[in-house]
Parts: structure tokens; C-alpha cells; sequence
């Protein structure tokens, strides 16, 4: 019974180790598609108007915002440069 109870206590850290760098890697990625989609909508072809609209939705919505631009608004600023 004590020996169970050594082995489970010596994986504990282990155990606490993966998780705080998988969290690490999740806050990695979210700040990656942050700035990225931040990025993409600076050097963006839309209009003025429409990057302030899609950057002002980025900033109050960081995940949303980047994850739509992405789907959607990075998509149509290829289709139709320089248009709203």
C-alpha cells in the first residue's frame, strides 16, 4: 500500500508538468492566431473602413475576431481587393 502511494506521489509533478505545458502550448497558439490575424488585416488589400471595422472586432473579440477573419474576411479581401 505504500509503495501505490510512493509511485503515485512521485507522478504527481510529472502529471502537473505535462498539463502547465500543454496550457502553455494552447496560450502559444492563441496568441499566434492573434497577431497573425492582426497582422493579415494591416497588410490586408480591403479598404480603410473594412480594416477598421475587422481590427476593431479583433481587439473586443481577440478569439472570435481571429477566428473569423481567418474563415471568412481574409478569404473575401482576396476575392474582391480594395472593395468593401
Amino acid at each position: 500500500m505504500q509503495a501505490q502511494l510512493a509511485h503515485q506521489l512521485a507522478l504527481a509533478p510529472t502529471g502537473t508538468i505535462v498539463i502547465a505545458c500543454a496550457g502553455a502550448a494552447v496560450v502559444a497558439a492563441a496568441l499566434a492566431l492573434y497577431f497573425g490575424a492582426l497582422l493579415g488585416i494591416v497588410r490586408s488589400d480591403l479598404t480603410t473602413g473594412m480594416k477598421l471595422v475587422w481590427f476593431a472586432f479583433t481587439l473586443m473579440a481577440p478569439f472570435l475576431g481571429s477566428l473569423l477573419w481567418f474563415l471568412i474576411g481574409r478569404r473575401d479581401a482576396q476575392r474582391r481587393p480594395g472593395l468593401a
